[in-house]
């Protein structure tokens, strides 16, 4: 039996949509323990000048068990 907890955070990138989700998680370990699970919630991005993408930014969900 497991209890979680579900933060939501925002990664960015400027490489793909993927990179910023892994940004965001990269981030998220550093400070919390026992993430489980991620759930994409939002895509966003900027087009640049140019009118190619030029930077993606992803809102996601994070869970992870509470300790005792």
């Amino acid at each position: 039996n497991h209890t979680y907890k579900k933060i939501e955070i925002v990664g960015s990138s400027e490489i793909s949509s993927d990179n910023a989700v892994e940004n965001a998680l990269a981030k998220a370990s550093k400070s919390l323990k026992n993430l489980r699970w991620f759930e994409v919630v939002e895509n966003r991005g900027l087009i640049g000048d140019n009118g190619k993408i030029s930077y993606w930014q992803v809102t996601v969900k994070i869970g992870f068990t509470m300790e005792d």
